[in-house]
């Protein structure tokens, strides 16, 4: 009976990770400039309290919460408990250049995950986040026509992005070694729109790019000592395969004619690159942990280009820091655990010779929610640049809050009655 509720709650959380997903593909997760090439701007935050440790946690050794940045560290969850994590955030973006500036804010989901264990040291999660977001707006881009003198003006808008749906399994070898295998299936589509008018007519074309592929991971934890974890992640290389559907619509007279509808075909397949990562954690004095990581994303090796540039190797350092005074204390601020981090991305693409670096400063904050459980209520905030005000680049500065209600239910163990 036990093993049926497990089953059918697994598979309905599963679903609903799904559905949740696919839905958040239609509406615009980020309004950032940059989101214009490749795939949009890929997605960096992660899972409860590591968006305020500055996304770092590839060493880091847990079994009161799902770090989803090393597969290896599920084999850690205890036998009887049940993991959840939901989150949401808000950011508010502004950009700039020499002589323009401009504000939006976005609002929307940032995760769904589950973890749960099959056996003793044995354990599986699920999650779901966007792994890219496209939101851009660029209007009155001017343009000659061919064999005159004569311009006329259009305006281009992109919208939608993909999603990772992840399933991960964790191992617990020997009590210092866990080893971790992942699956991602991509999936989303990203939808393009241009319209112009010429000599009394309106144009518009709408382009929706749909892509889906499956990328496999590995990771691995050893314990050099009870303070100190080294922790390694490969993510192999994959092709996303492309389909696209366009129509072109023309306004004459305010008489609507489609040109062409819905015209079906396979676009270029977009290829992922290997991403290597590494990273140690460790404890000190028995309340403060410290993380450090470092990853690789080999774009050279992918050999492709956008029209104003190209993709190229990225670097990302990562540090953070937790400090819990008394994880046990029956005071309540003793267990709340406070947050901060750093992290350094100097990008994969390269658009007229230079790359699009940013940074991010991050804290955070987790409140615990009652005594016997790892539950918590984690709120994160980041502080973050992208880009450069010259060389014809726009500077993205933006405030970002995250909100993850990370729970823990002891769903599997046996209630005894006195």
């Amino acid at each position: 009976m036990i093993e049926t509720v497990r089953m059918k709650s697994i598979i309905m959380i599963g679903t609903s990770l799904f559905l949740v997903g696919v839905r958040a593909q239609s509406e615009a997760l980020t309004s950032s400039p940059y989101s214009l090439y490749g795939l949009g701007v890929i997605n960096q935050t992660g899972i409860g309290a590591f968006n305020g440790m500055g996304y770092s946690g590839i060493g880091f050794k847990t079994d009161s919460e799902i770090n989803s940045l090393n597969p290896a560290n599920y084999g850690l969850i205890p036998e009887n408990s049940f993991f959840y994590d939901v989150g949401v955030r808000a950011q508010y973006n502004t950009y700039g250049n020499i002589t323009d500036s401009e504000a939006k804010t976005n609002f929307n989901f940032s995760n769904l995950a589950l973890a749960f264990p099959l056996t003793d040291g044995l354990a599986a999660g699920i999650t779901m986040v966007p792994y890219s977001d496209v939101g851009y707006s660029i209007l009155g881009i001017r343009t000659n026509i061919e064999g005159s003198n004569e311009t006329f003006e259009s305006n281009v808008t992109g919208l939608g992005g993909l999603s990772d749906l992840r399933i991960n399994i964790g191992y617990r070898m020997t009590d210092g070694l866990r080893l971790g295998i992942g699956t991602s299936f991509l999936f989303g589509a990203i939808e393009e729109s241009e319209s112009f008018a010429l000599d009394g007519s309106t144009f518009e074309l709408n382009e929706k790019t749909g892509y889906s592929g499956v990328r496999l991971g590995m990771g691995l934890q050893i314990d050099l000592t009870d303070a100190i974890t080294l922790g390694s992640t490969i993510q192999l290389p994959t092709r996303l395969n492309g389909n696209l559907k366009q129509s072109v619509v023309k306004n004459l007279a305010g008489s609507e004619i489609t040109v062409e509808e819905d015209q079906a075909s396979n676009a270029s397949d977009f290829k992922m690159p290997m991403e290597l990562g590494f990273g140690i954690g460790a404890r000190f004095f028995g309340n403060l942990a410290l993380n450090v990581d470092y990853k690789k994303n080999f774009w050279n090796a992918t050999d492709q280009n956008e029209n104003l540039g190209r993709y190229v190797d990225q670097d990302i350092l990562a540090l953070g820091a937790e400090y819990l005074k008394n994880r046990t204390s029956y005071k309540y601020w003793e267990r709340v655990r406070y947050r901060a981090g750093f992290n350094y991305d100097n990008g994969y693409l390269s658009l007229n010779g230079h790359k699009i670096e940013g940074y991010a400063l991050t804290a955070g904050i987790g409140f615990p929610v009652g005594t016997r459980s790892g539950s918590l209520i984690n709120l994160s905030y980041s502080y973050g640049a992208k880009g450069q005000v010259q060389n014809v680049l726009i500077q993205e500065k933006y405030h970002l809050l995250t909100l993850n209600i990370s729970l823990e239910d002891m769903w599997f163990r046996k209630r005894k009655i006195n």
